[in-house]
C-alpha cells in the first residue's frame, strides 16, 4: 500500500511540475501558436458565415500537423478529411492547393502527385500561413462549398494572420 501511495504521489507530482513548466520553452520557434491558429480560424468562420455556407476548416502547424479544426453545423462529413488534407497538402509542398493543382494536370511536371502522401488535395482551398518575415508557419484548408467559396474562406483566414 505504501509503494502505491509513493507511485501516486510521484505521478501527480510529476504531472503538476510538467504542467507548471514554461510553455514558451516547449513551443518551437517559428511555429504557429494556438492563439494565432484561433485568430485565423475566427476570421475564416466569419467569412464562411457571411457566405452562408457551412464549412470544415483545418489549420496545421509548420510540421503539417493539425493545430485547430472546426466543423460548422451542417457542414458535409465528407469534407472533414478534405479540409485537413488541403491544409497538409499546402504545407507539404509550400504552395496553395490551387497552384499545385495547376502544376499537376495532364502533361504538367507534377502530373499524378495527388496519389502520393496517402492522397493529396489539388484543388483550391488550401493556403499557406506565413509570419511577418515570410516564413511558413502553417497552413489552412477549407472544404464544404464550391472551390471558389472554399478559397475565399481560406484567404480570409490568411489575411487575418498578416
Amino acid at each position: 500500500m505504501r509503494s502505491l501511495l509513493l507511485v501516486i504521489c510521484f505521478v501527480f507530482g510529476f504531472t503538476a511540475t510538467a504542467m507548471a513548466a514554461d510553455v514558451s520553452k516547449l513551443q518551437l520557434a517559428g511555429d504557429l501558436t494556438l492563439t494565432q491558429a484561433r485568430t485565423v480560424m475566427h476570421a475564416a468562420m466569419v467569412k464562411a458565415e457571411a457566405q452562408g455556407v457551412p464549412m470544415n476548416i483545418a489549420i496545421v502547424d509548420a510540421g503539417g500537423h493539425l493545430r485547430a479544426f472546426e466543423r460548422m453545423d451542417g457542414a458535409f462529413i465528407g469534407s472533414i478529411d478534405i479540409s485537413i488534407k488541403k491544409a497538409m497538402t499546402a504545407r507539404y509542398f509550400n504552395m496553395s492547393t490551387q497552384d499545385l493543382g495547376a502544376a499537376s494536370q495532364v502533361g504538367k511536371p507534377l502530373y499524378g502527385i495527388e496519389v502520393s502522401n496517402n492522397g493529396l488535395m489539388i484543388f483550391g482551398g488550401g493556403e499557406l500561413l506565413k509570419n511577418k518575415d515570410g516564413v511558413i508557419v502553417g497552413a489552412i484548408g477549407v472544404s464544404g462549398g464550391s472551390v471558389e467559396e472554399d478559397m475565399a474562406v481560406a484567404k480570409a483566414g490568411v489575411s487575418s494572420f498578416k
